[in-house]
Formats: C-alpha cells, sequence, structure tokens
C-alpha cells in the first residue's frame, strides 16, 4: 500500500436488495408450505389420532402469523459499520463562549 492513500472496506457492506427480498420470499414459501404440511397432517390424522391432528392444526392456525414475522425480519442496519463522520483524535474540539477554541473569548484578554 502505498502511503496517504485511504482504503475503504466492503466486508461490512449489506446484501442488495433484490437478494433481500428473494431470501425474504423463500423464507415465507417455506412457512407456507410446512403451514400445508400441518393441514394435510391434520386431515390424515383425525380418525388415526387426535391428538395430533389437534397438534397440526394448532400449527395450521400458528404458522402465518410466524410466517410474515420471519419473513419480514431482514434487512437490519449492518453492525460495526464505521461512521461516516469519523473525526481523527488529533482534531481540537471546537467548544463554546469560554473555552479555549472554537468562537469562545480566551481567559486571558
Amino acid at each position: 500500500m502505498s502511503k496517504g492513500k485511504q482504503v475503504f472496506r466492503i466486508t461490512g457492506a449489506r446484501t442488495s436488495l433484490s437478494d433481500d427480498v428473494r431470501s425474504r420470499q423463500r423464507r415465507y414459501v417455506i412457512s407456507m408450505s410446512l403451514r400445508t404440511v400441518c393441514v394435510l397432517l391434520a386431515v390424515v390424522m383425525w380418525d388415526v389420532q387426535r391428538l395430533v391432528a389437534y397438534g397440526a392444526l394448532a400449527g395450521a392456525v400458528l404458522l402465518p402469523y410466524f410466517a410474515v414475522l420471519i419473513a419480514n425480519a431482514g434487512r437490519e442496519r449492518a453492525p460495526g459499520l464505521p461512521s461516516t463522520f469519523a473525526v481523527p483524535p488529533d482534531t481540537p474540539l471546537m467548544l463554546g463562549p469560554g473555552g479555549t477554541g472554537g468562537g469562545g473569548a480566551s481567559k486571558e484578554s
């Protein structure tokens, strides 16, 4: 690396919007497919094992709510990204009136 050049890192960059939407759609379709399996299991097991059929029906009723929650989870803020307004530590602070910097009057006057 040459001296004086600023290097930007993109390892913390978010996925593209189209990839994010595609993954949300995939999660929702998987959840709704599982709901369909629950409904079919309830129909098949109704006369065989009533307790399993009730459990499958409960899953079929509750899955749409959780499917929407799971599908909408995403596109959160990427953690650990550097601030756009990073100030180098050697930059003097601009203090207000009575301070040592900025527009304030110095104590020696």
